[in-house]
């Protein structure tokens, strides 16, 4: 049975219509659902398959009520959870044909994807020898199996890097950073310790600042103050970008080179990416990896930490990763290793970006912003789109040059 019922109220919550004519409203819809998902929930709990099943099916019809357009944008409500949901209940009770046919559905109809959760459903074992269910696990294991995708990457290679742009960092004495410094008081955050323990206090301070809102596109200046007074004014988060922007100004602001990252994903229709930070340790003489969306940061067998680079080198050649014991979501939820960099990050390291210019409100809401952004893409990746302000580079060591 697939774990991850909330979708369904998150995917409805989040993207509330109007009703339309002869059509199931989105919120009747949503109001349903939450009963559908509260039974399904105790059904499967108490082994009731029967009612489970009836319960399901009615979810499927209640699904087709809603307008077309309305179906193209929920469609995971019928690919996670009503068709998988029917494999696992006709898997469990070893109806092998119709678990398969209701894999199939979920699939090729509805777009399924979640590899890693399909391999290691249990429930789903008395088919895991058909065929049928072998090509169809095969197929979305090119789209869903984030770490294989990302081991099927392209190599880099190094290039001339004459004509480029060069990456800037704004001085902390310029008038904007100072400002920040002495607004957030950020000696007192940073601490007396040394330079690591400085780097890490300021992202675990940002982390507890502001809630993180992957939803939240804040209506306010792309700067560490503004993204502050939005977050306290409103009580609104702000989504990984916004995080990662005020961290990158309070480590300029502090004298460390620092840039925020965007690590996206190989397929460009999907929406979801990832923004965080690297800020170059002159201890250490290297990048190093800092979330403030979860308080994040990775290290290897030995202790070391490690750079972006480093992380998705990592994961390709499969070797040790530990994430930090303390990294979180919002204060509320635990991060783990496997969810974090295995599944998500893994997904979102196949392609990276950066301005060329870091500094303050570097992608000004209301002012306009002249930004050009320098991309690391392997060198089989294809790319059909243009952006005169994106300039695409596939050697890690340009990309990565010691500030």
């Amino acid at each position: 049975m697939k774990k991850l019922i909330i979708i369904l109220t998150l995917l409805v919550s989040n993207s509330l219509l109007m009703a339309q004519t002869d059509d199931l409203s989105v919120e009747a819809f949503s109001a349903r659902m939450k009963t559908i998902e509260k039974s399904t929930g105790e059904q499967f709990g108490n082994k009731d398959y029967a009612a489970l099943e009836k319960t399901l099916m009615e979810s499927v019809e209640l699904f087709s009520q809603l307008s077309k357009e309305n179906q193209k944008r929920f469609k995971q409500v019928q690919s996670d959870f009503n068709y998988y949901n029917l494999a696992c209940l006709y898997s469990l009770q070893n109806r092998k044909k119709e678990a398969v046919a209701a894999f199939e559905k979920c699939v090729t109809e509805w777009g399924f994807t979640n590899y890693t959760h399909a391999k290691a459903d249990t429930d789903l074992d008395n088919i895991r020898n058909d065929k049928r269910f072998i090509a169809l696990m095969q197929t979305i294991r090119e789209k869903g199996d984030y770490l294989y995708i990302l081991r099927q990457a392209g190599k880099y290679e190094a290039a001339d890097a004459a004509g480029l742009p060069r990456f800037t960092y704004e001085d902390a004495n310029s008038g904007v950073l100072k400002n920040v410094k002495e607004y957030f008081n950020l000696d007192s955050v940073a601490g007396q310790g040394d330079e690591i323990s400085k780097i890490m206090n300021l992202m675990t301070w940002v982390h507890n600042a502001i809630r993180h809102d992957g939803n939240n596109y804040a209506l306010c200046e792309f700067d560490a103050i503004d993204f502050y007074n939005y977050h306290k004014a409103t009580g609104k988060g702000v989504n990984c970008r916004g995080l990662a922007i005020m961290l990158n100004e309070c480590y300029l602001a502090m004298g460390f080179k620092s840039r925020y990252i965007t690590c996206l994903p190989k397929d460009k229709n999907d929406p979801d990416c990832h923004v965080i930070n690297c800020v170059y340790s002159e201890t250490l003489q290297k990048w190093l990896w800092m979330d403030p969306s979860f308080n994040a940061y990775v290290k290897d067998e030995n202790g070391n930490f490690l750079s972006i680079a480093e992380v998705r080198e990592r994961l390709i050649n499969d070797k040790p990763l530990f994430l930090n014991h303390d990294a979180n979501w919002n204060n509320e939820r635990q991060e783990t290793k496997e969810n974090y960099l295995d599944s998500y990050m893994a997904k979102n390291l196949y392609r990276l970006q950066c301005p060329a210019a870091s500094s303050f409100n570097p992608e000004s809401r209301y002012r306009g912003s002249n930004q050009t952004y320098i991309s690391l893409y392997p060198v089989d990746y294809e790319d059909s789109t243009t952006n005169p302000s994106e300039v695409i580079v596939h050697d890690p060591e340009y990309f990565w040059q010691k500030p």
